[in-house]
């Protein structure tokens, strides 16, 4: 078993649901202490943690996060793949940076730092939280699920309630109610229709119903119905919020909520090149340097109960980011 596949390993042993970071936390820190890195914890909420990890600065951060979805899944070894909660999103990944940043500072490469942030999976309190720390890299590899590519751009999000109110009756007399719930199913096949921005590299604007919910019995005209839409964003955001508004008019009120700004990345030569749908702690890391995003593992089977990476990859990507270090750093 190589050292990055051992560490990975140890990693995934440990559970790290978002919330419950601390066991990783202090494990990665003690790994970094014991190799000579002067690593210090940034405190984001009562025991949860940040790691920082330097020896002179000045150069590369390699960043991921610590936090999975739950629910923990062990971790196990079969044939040429490493399963378990987290292999590839993202402490596979997490694993590869350090082992990578050690083999840089035993060449005596020590412009290179390493940042691994809680709370990615919900809300990002770590990067919020990372992003006031006194940064000096010039350039941030963020570490996510690209299938060992280096990411040209990825979507921005979103997140937008769609609010119908009707008026509740019983249903024995449904006519002389009004349901929101029947307003709404109306609305929403209106939304295929609707004209949304393209990128050339990022591709459609597209748009997922991920909740649906309306009334409290069966036997009660619905007065309230909500839908909560993630919405992929490959540009401004205005265009689409106009858009959106313009289809729902006086039939619903539209709740605005988090935003996350697409991207377009740097590249380098000798990787291959792909954009990304899926978002990263990358725009709320802004004062760690010119951004690029990197990462072994598919994201297709991220948060999945058979979430796992292939070994040769995930050895392959020690090199990877030792080699886009290097070259940033010529």
């Amino acid at each position: 078993m190589s050292d990055a596949v051992a560490l990975a390993t140890e990693l995934l042993s440990l559970e790290s649901t978002t919330g419950r970071e601390r066991d990783a936390v202090d494990f990665v820190s003690r790994w970094l202490i014991a190799r000579g890195w002067q690593v210090s914890l940034q405190e984001v909420e009562s025991g949860r943690s940040n790691v920082w990890a330097t020896r002179r600065g000045g150069g590369v951060t390699l960043s991921t996060h610590l936090d999975t979805v739950p629910p923990f899944v062990p971790p196990r070894l079969e044939g040429d793949r490493l399963y378990g909660r987290g292999a590839c999103d993202a402490k596979g990944i997490a694993a590869a940076m350090m082992i990578a940043a050690q083999r840089l500072a035993e060449s005596g490469e020590e412009r290179v730092d390493l940042l691994f942030v809680v709370g990615e999976e919900k809300g990002s309190p770590g990067a919020l939280a990372a992003n006031r720390l006194p940064a000096t890299s010039r350039f941030l590899v963020n570490g996510e699920p690209t299938e060992s590519k280096l990411a040209s751009g990825c979507k921005g999000a979103q997140r937008v309630i769609v609010r119908v109110r009707g008026r509740e009756a019983h249903s024995a007399y449904a006519h002389l109610g009004a349901s929101a719930l029947e307003a709404m199913l109306d609305m929403l096949p209106e939304l295929r229709a609707l004209v949304l921005p393209r990128d050339p590299v990022l591709g459609e604007t597209t748009y997922n119903i991920g909740v649906l919910r309306a009334g409290t019995e069966a036997n009660i005209v619905p007065g309230l119905a909500e839908a909560e839409i993630m919405i992929r964003l490959v540009g401004d955001v205005e265009p689409v919020k106009a858009a959106f508004t313009a289809w729902a008019g006086d039939r619903a009120e539209l709740v605005w909520g988090a935003h996350i700004p697409a991207q377009h990345f740097q590249t380098l030569d000798g990787f291959e090149v792909e954009p990304v749908a899926y978002t990263s702690d990358i725009p709320l890391l802004d004062r760690w340097g010119t951004p690029l995003l990197f990462g072994p593992g598919s994201i297709h089977v991220a948060h999945t109960p058979i979430e796992y990476i292939d070994v040769a990859e995930l050895d392959a990507s020690v090199d990877a980011y030792v080699r886009i270090v290097r070259t940033l750093l010529a």
